[in-house]
Order: structure tokens, then sequence, then C-alpha cells
């Protein structure tokens, strides 16, 4: 019997392929905590997971299942720094900040692996990321890029390709040339956040599926998030659901708009497919980006299909077989076995947005396509802020993240226009 969430659409690889998934309970009744959580995605977990390992008195709730938004049936690439390249950042923050974002990113990236083995959860991890570009004119920008961040930046595991050399490790020509970024790979994502629910909860969280919020208020020094089955009362909140939040909490919801994302996995190619031989993933230049990556079985997983309304594409894998078709023509009739998508949180400047929306909670999502790594390490300086301190996770606090033009109710069609003007841009 499979599942599939009732949030997303499709029935994803990474469901097929998870292995054994516990399930948690609904909540039963009142509970009293230090600390509530709304959302058991990445950061959700990662924070319960960290204050209960700190003695925090902790309850988590999901409205579906841990894993079902985005953390679970994303494209499980890592990267390295924030979603900007660091030399873009430095132009906008100034050196200073630009370099503090990077080396906490590179911390996020080394947590995660090391949480991972630490706690025995096998998230598949491959090493190794191309980023490629599909035009001409961007060519002299990564090779620019992989210069300043090794001198600049101190990070020397970026190196240049050129169209030769990005042809033989893509196994087509459809790119003329990029990077590869030996520091960093790939993983199993709902793997990770299997792991992550059981670690939290061996710790002492307290964990609840099927458990949506219906309301938050904040009054008196006491926070209270009411559900179908009872009300939750702490001293702090964390607010970690992206994407999914609906119109749970105002600031967030005109902060951060839900896209979505979809991915289509093929059958395994072989080991003698000349697709992405070293097996690193890969993403490449468009605004609407597309990227792709070869499971340890030797499946491609690609996405690329980005919808800026809340609708479903009616065939997620003939939209995805176009674009496989497009860089890898001999594959027109591969079996895509898997079709399923998912919602991104984005924000207008594609960073992060953490605030604190009223007293004594701090929405954290708004990771715009670089969540992986990012979210799991927001949980944790969540958890280094409910102990006292709060230096790290202020980097993100401080960033400027407007609010999207329009109001909630012409946000979504203005950014179809933007968007799909984006999406023109990138084919001339």
């Amino acid at each position: 019997m499979t599942y599939s969430s009732p949030i997303s659409p499709g029935y994803s690889w990474y469901e097929a392929t998870v292995g054994e998934r516990q399930v948690y309970p609904a909540l039963d009744g009142d509970r009293s905590v230090d600390v509530v959580i709304v959302g058991g995605g990445f950061t959700g977990l990662s924070a319960a997971a960290h204050l209960a390992k700190a003695g925090t008195n902790v309850a988590l709730i999901e409205a579906h299942r841990f894993g079902d938004g985005a953390s679970g049936r994303n494209g499980g690439q890592l990267g390295t720094g924030q979603r900007a390249w660091a030399e873009d950042l430095e132009a906008e923050l100034g050196f200073t900040r630009a370099k503090a974002l990077f080396d906490l990113a590179e911390e996020a990236k080394a947590h995660l692996l090391d949480f991972a083995t630490a706690n025995a959860i096998d998230i598949e991890f491959m090493p190794g990321q191309l980023s490629v570009a599909h035009k001409p004119r961007y060519v002299d920008a990564y090779k620019a890029h992989a210069d300043i961040m090794a001198t600049r930046f101190g990070y020397d595991h970026i190196s240049f390709m050129d169209a030769k050399e990005t042809a033989e490790r893509l196994g087509t020509t459809a790119y003329f040339g990029g990077t590869r970024d030996g520091g960093t790979g790939h993983i199993h994502p709902l793997k990770l956040a299997v792991g992550t629910a059981r670690v939290a909860a061996a710790a002492g969280a307290q964990l609840f599926e099927t458990t949506p919020a219906t309301g938050i208020t904040s009054s008196g020094g006491k926070v209270r998030v009411t559900t179908p089955f009872g009300t939750i009362t702490a001293d702090k909140a964390l607010i970690a659901v992206n994407a999914y939040g609906g119109m749970l909490e105002p600031m967030s919801a005109s902060h951060v708009m839900p896209i979505g994302s979809f991915i289509g996995a093929t059958v395994p190619l072989g080991s003698d497919s000349p697709v992405i031989p070293g097996g690193e993933s890969v993403d490449d230049s468009r605004f609407v980006v597309r990227y792709f990556r070869k499971s340890k079985d030797g499946r491609l997983l690609f996405g690329g299909r980005e919808a800026y309304t809340v609708s479903d594409p009616k065939d997620i894998q003939t939209q995805i077989r176009k674009q496989i078709t497009e860089l890898y023509p001999s594959l027109k009739d591969v079996e895509i076995t898997h079709g399923w998508g998912g919602y991104v949180g984005i924000t207008v400047p594609r960073k992060p947005f953490v605030r604190e929306v009223m007293p004594n909670v701090i929405y954290a999502g708004g990771y715009s396509g670089h969540g992986v790594m990012l979210s799991n390490f927001v949980g944790k300086l969540y958890a280094e802020t409910v102990a006292g301190n709060r230096d790290r996770l202020k980097l993100f606090e401080e960033l400027k993240i407007p609010p999207f033009p329009g109001g909630r109710r012409l946000r979504t069609p203005l950014l179809f226009l933007a968007l799909n003007w984006f999406a023109l841009r990138d084919r001339i």
C-alpha cells in the first residue's frame, strides 16, 4: 500500500524508497510546554531535536505527515553558500556580512552531514555539484565565480569547466560551460526528515502528526496554538511551515509565497549511461532553474517545471519528459516511474525570511529553493536562540525582505506575469 501526500501532487520516488516511516499520533488534548513548533519539515524537526536534546520541553504539530511538504519532496541538492552567489551578496551587504553568511552556510552543510552520521541516518549522500550556463553569455561569470570563491572567500572546491568538460560531465552538449563543486553534494531528503523525527522523538520531543494549527496568539507572556484536538500553551513558539502556512500568520503570509515545483524519476539508466557519469547533481542558469541528478541506483531525478500559481499540472510526467528530451534526446522514450510536486516558499529577493512576528513567536522559512541545508541549520539556530544566544539567527533576521507587491490578493497574478517574463528571457 502506498501513501501519497494530500497536500502535494503525485507519489514520489522518495516515498517509494524511504523504508520504514513511523506514524506519530494526533494531539489528544491540551498541553503546556516550554516551546511549541508548528510545522514538521526540516526546520521544525531540527529545532525539536536540538531543543529536546538540550532538555527543553517541546511539542511539535504537523498538519499532515512529517516530510509531506517541500522537506520530503525536493531536489535533494545541498549547494554551497546562500542562494545568491557570495560576490553578489558582497556587492549588496559588504564583505563582512557576506562572508559571515557564507561561513554560516558552510557550517550548515557540515552540520547536516555530521548530524546524519552521528544519528545513523542513511541520507544517501553523493558528492559533487555542477552549475552550468545555458547561454554562452553567462560563461564568463561562472569562470570569475570560481576564482572569487577561492581567492576572496577561501573556498577552493569550485573549478571552472569549459564547454568540452561540461559536455563530458553531463553527457549533453546543451550547455556552454560552468563550474564543478567538489565540496558539496546531494541526498535523499525524505530519509533525512524521517530520521530527524526519530532523533527528536528519542530525545523526548512530543511529536504530533495530522494536527493542523487553526490559530496562534501571544499575550501575557504566553503563546497559544489552537488545533481541532486541543490547545498548546508555551513560553515560545516557532512557526516553521514555509510554503504551507496559508493565513495562519499575516506577516509571513505577505513575505513568503508558495510556488509549485515538479520532479520526475526515470527507471535506472544503467552503468554505461553517458548521463552525468560522475554522479553529481546539476543546476543551470535559467531563472526558472532546471535541477537534476542521478540517484544511487542510477535513476535520473529531473526537476524543472515551476508553476507560479497554486494550480497543479495535469500531467507532471509529460511536462518533465519534454524538458528531459531537450537535454537528452536519447531519453525521449525512457520510462518515468514517478512524477511528483510540492510547494517551495520564496521571497522577493530569494533570501530566507526569519522574523519575530509577534512576541515570543519566530517565523522561519522562505528558503527559495536553497533550503535543504539552510532550513535544518536554522532549526539548530532557533534552539540556540531559546538557550539565550540569538547572535547567529540574527544574521538571517537582519536581511531586508520586502513584502510581495499587490498584497495577498494581487501578489499571485503579479508574480505570475513577472516570472513568466523571466521564463521567456531564459529562452532568448
